[in-house]
């Protein structure tokens, strides 16, 4: 029962009930309908618009021989509550002043709840007012007041078996996959006519916007773009609302495009008081693709991606190779002005560790990076002899995995089997709806963990399978590609090829393989037989190292070699210093193998 509360406030112009020594009757008119469509025009759903119960309360007030000196009107209010705020301002306004009078249209206009009904009346009595019905027979007789009650009663009969009759209706156009509400957007609500002259209502896709809601959940589901984004793309795109009569066509805004990215109806499904029912409406999307959404919308909204810009691609990828300690990006100026960029590390620098390492020019920290991818190139031929490894572990492991994706195919069947005849036991009064909730929430979970599974083994297979070939491929070109990217580029392959840089103190670079390459390298390092089990797995990383007085990788293997000192060429010599001797670069047998090296790498 609603509590109401009548504060005294004088109305203005109501001073008193008479007019020279006449007294003089006073009223207030009270009008309400029920939905703002009414209101606004003048519907007759229930019977009658504001300006009918205007006028018919008027007559009422001519026949009473009273004056209306106020009106007070609820437009598209329910009277199943009596937090109205006509209402309210009446019954403040009746407490302040000499008013005899309440007239509304009918009972039903004041209150269609019975305890609302008997707290409003016991208000109006205590102000000394009566209560009066333009269309019915009540006053404070004991036949009137028999005759308020059985009508008050009527109207709560009728209120709440209205509200029954709806439900059941909405409950039966879901079992049939009606949609109980207005389509979203991507949708249109037609009416259509059969043959028998009855008019139809239904959803059909809109097939101006439904191409843009697919292309948002597919690029979306692409994780390349946050829902800020996506919302700046579709706009540009030119997706805006289904104009209305009263509203014109706009762009969506942030929080309307994340309903809709959560909304199952585009998926085929149809969310009705938190339960989910299948539609019999065209899905836009497929539904696992409306799940990949869904994973990838949670797991941002529990850790937003933040975005840094880095002054250099090596900051904070490279580390002391004689403390451990992370190498900071420094700059030094000298008294001329100019600035110098270097690699200082952090330890020495906080004077956390007892660390000597001194600092390393910029410069030579990218030689040393670049220069490590050409340790890791592989050949073509290896590239085949190890994609057919690949191949053969791969098609081993699915072999005995059959009947595990056997089982979690029939597992799910019966799960979705499970959630039909539950919606089918609902919809025949057998389970109320939390019932069906939780039921509905528990073959929920095993549907996503069954899926989930599968997608793994789907995923441990052909993108597995797919993963190691893309990778093998990168590894055939790795020096020159990286010798081609840009900075964010060569940040993100350092990122992806290596889980750590160490620098020496004699400046050389090892760097700390990341899986798959370390698996990669160490292969190409391991002939195949046909009687050994192709790629092992390992969990170790496989180490090259890098030096900055080694620009290449000699065939020999990977150990820096001996300086050739009679030439001092910009190579170590893969002769040794006692055969060179010839104390010219150009025709230096070290320095002509070198050259041919870099050429042959591009």
């Amino acid at each position: 029962m609603s509590t109401i509360t009548a504060p005294a406030l004088a109305p203005a112009g109501v001073t008193d009930g008479w007019t020279g020594d006449k007294p003089v009757l006073l009223a207030v008119s009270y009008l309400r309908v029920s939905t703002r469509e009414q209101a606004e025009r003048g519907g007759t759903d229930e019977g009658f618009s504001i300006p009918a119960q205007r006028e018919a309360n008027q007559r009422k007030a001519d026949e009473l021989g009273a004056r209306i000196v106020h009106e007070f009107v609820d437009a598209g209010e329910s009277a199943r509550s009596a937090d109205r705020d006509g209402l309210k301002e009446m019954l403040a306004f009746i407490a302040a002043s000499r008013v005899q009078f309440c007239i509304v249209h009918k009972l039903d206009r004041l209150a269609r709840n019975r305890a609302d009904d008997v707290t409003i009346h016991q208000a109006l009595l205590s102000a000394g007012v009566t209560l009066v019905s333009a269309t019915e027979s009540i006053d404070q007789t004991p036949s009137g007041m028999l005759v308020h009650g059985i009508m008050s009663s009527i109207a709560e009969f009728y209120s709440r078996n209205l509200a029954t009759e709806v439900s059941k209706g909405l409950s039966q156009k879901i079992a049939q996959g009606g949609t109980p509400m207005r389509a979203p957007i991507g949708y249109l609500n037609v009416r259509k006519t059969d043959e028998n002259g009855r008019e139809i209502r239904t959803v059909e896709v809109d097939p101006e916007r439904a191409p843009l809601i697919r292309w948002a959940f597919e690029h979306y589901a692409e994780g390349e773009t946050s829902v800020t984004g996506l919302l700046r793309d579709l706009t540009a795109r030119g997706l805006v609302t289904v104009p209305t009569p009263k509203r014109p066509s706009k762009p969506l805004g942030k929080n309307t495009l994340y309903k809709l990215l959560t909304n199952p109806y585009y998926a085929g499904l149809i969310r009705y008081k938190g339960a989910l029912y299948p539609g019999a409406h065209e899905p836009i999307v497929e539904a696992a693709l409306f799940d990949q959404v869904q994973s990838l919308l949670k797991a941002r909204t529990a850790k937003q991606t933040r975005h840094v810009q880095h002054a250099h691609h090596l900051k904070g990828l490279l580390y002391c190779g004689t403390c451990g300690s992370r190498m900071l990006l420094d700059f030094a100026t000298n008294p001329r002005g100019t600035t110098y960029a270097y690699f200082v590390c952090s330890g020495r620098a906080a004077k956390k560790t007892s660390c000597t390492r001194r600092a390393v020019p910029v410069a030579v920290a990218e030689r040393l990076v670049a220069d490590s991818y050409a340790s890791i190139t592989i050949s073509d031929d290896t590239y085949r002899d190890l994609a057919k490894r690949v191949d053969a572990a791969f098609d081993k492991r699915m072999a005995g995995h059959d009947q595990e994706i056997a089982d979690l195919m029939a597992n799910r069947a019966k799960l979705e089997s499970e959630s039909d005849k539950l919606l089918a036991a609902h919809f025949a009064d057998a389970i109320d709806l939390p019932t069906l909730k939780r039921h509905q929430d528990r073959i929920r979970a095993g549907l996503s963990d069954v899926n989930q599974r599968l997608a793994e083994h789907d995923e441990h297979h052909t993108g597995g399978r797919a993963f190691l070939h893309d990778s093998l491929r990168l590894l055939t070109d790795a020096h020159r590609a990286y010798a081609r990217s840009g900075d964010a580029d060569r940040r993100l392959a350092n990122q992806a090829f290596y889980t750590r840089l160490d620098i020496t103190d004699d400046e050389q670079l090892r760097p700390r393989l990341a899986e798959p390459f370390a698996t990669i390298i160490r292969e190409s390092k391991t002939p195949s037989d046909e009687g050994e089990e192709p790629l092992r797995e390992h969990t170790t990383s496989f180490d090259v190292a890098c030096s900055r007085k080694t620009l290449w990788v000699d065939l020999r293997g990977l150990e820096p070699l001996t300086p050739c000192m009679p030439c001092r060429c910009a190579t170590s010599c893969a002769t040794g210093p006692s055969r060179c001797g010839t104390g010219a670069p150009a025709t230096c047998k070290a320095y002509n193998d070198a050259r041919s090296v870099r050429q042959s790498l591009g």
